[in-house]
């Protein structure tokens, strides 16, 4: 989340007169994130987050919009986008598509204990099961084929040496695409960017309850594995080393597959897709570092981190699955 667009307290009063939200009593932006414009939006009926999009059009939006009421209303905990007098919920402000969803209790926990992995890995398998009745279908737009396209354009900026691993890895990871074992791993609506700062926890630290999660912007159509890869590289990891922590590998894990069962094809596919998960966020942070879009607030996050994460899985750092 970030702030690229300005929105004034005059711009959001004019926007609630569609709503049944009640009156503005505060706007403030949101900071952190590379792509969407956010706002606290504090009304005298409730909280809720303002989002103004700035990398997503019109027509691509209502995949997103209608997976987050899908799931909210199949008692997944994520913000639950609102409907305007007319029915829709998707909005515009400042010539930018918008929408105003609930805002969900809790704040990030960036040093998860296995508590907080369990609940995660839960829910995410949760979320997987009720997206099976999702109509919609959009692909990853952050996945292989935007992988092929972005590879040559970030390159340059790497001595020959890292260079060599990122194409060797589009190789790996193209190759992999055309396989039947590929082609038949569990697949429908995923998050794609479950990252610690995209879920919320409630209660104490040594007794979490999860508030939710946040932030579909990145969600498509993918394997579930890869959906569990992206989560695994994030919330089972040393930050500092990118290495797998057991304890947190296996809460997470564990968690999920009581949920959902994993299969053996999922099993086999799991270190070819864990490296899938750390080339996708070493390519968009490379892109995001080098090639930064104007913004009034803008956080870039290190590239080198998933480079990092990348080298280890190809290496063979990885937790099995259970």
């Amino acid at each position: 989340m970030a702030v690229f667009t300005p929105v004034t307290e005059t711009d959001a009063r004019d926007l609630l007169a569609d709503y049944t939200l009640g009156e503005l009593r505060a706007l403030r932006g949101i900071p952190s994130g590379i792509e969407n414009t956010n706002y606290f939006l504090t009304t005298s009926q409730g909280e809720y987050v303002l989002t103004l999009f700035e990398r997503l059009t019109r027509e691509q939006l209502p995949f997103y919009i209608d997976l987050m009421t899908h799931l909210a209303e199949h008692g997944i905990p994520v913000p639950h986008p609102q409907a305007a007098h007319d029915g829709r919920r998707l909005a515009e402000l400042n010539g930018k598509p918008c929408t105003i969803a609930t805002l969900l209790p809790g704040k990030c926990e960036m040093s998860p204990l296995p508590a907080h992995c369990e609940q995660v890995g839960a829910t995410l398998a949760r979320m997987h099961l009720a997206g099976r009745g999702f109509p919609s279908v959009q692909p990853n737009l952050l996945g292989l084929a935007w992988w092929q396209e972005t590879a040559p354009v970030v390159a340059p900026y790497l001595d020959p040496g890292t260079a060599a691993i990122l194409r060797d890895e589009i190789d790996v990871q193209t190759a992999f695409a055309q396989t039947a074992a590929y082609h038949e791993l569990p697949r429908g609506p995923a998050h794609c960017d479950l990252f610690r700062d995209n879920v919320l926890f409630a209660g104490t630290r040594d007794a979490p309850v999860l508030g939710g999660f946040i932030d579909f912007y990145f969600a498509g159509c993918d394997t579930w594995l890869f959906d569990l890869a992206v989560c695994a590289n994030d919330w089972c990891i040393a930050h500092a080393s990118g290495a797998f922590q057991p304890e947190l590998a296996q809460a997470l894990l564990s968690a999920y597959d009581q949920v959902r069962p994993l299969t053996d094809g999922e099993r086999a596919s799991w270190r070819t897709v864990l490296r899938a998960a750390a080339l996708r966020f070493w390519m968009s942070r490379l892109r995001d570092f080098h090639l930064p879009r104007p913004a009034q607030t803008l956080t870039p996050h290190d590239p080198t981190h998933f480079e990092r994460i990348l080298r280890l899985r190809r290496d063979g750092d990885l937790f099995p699955l259970p």
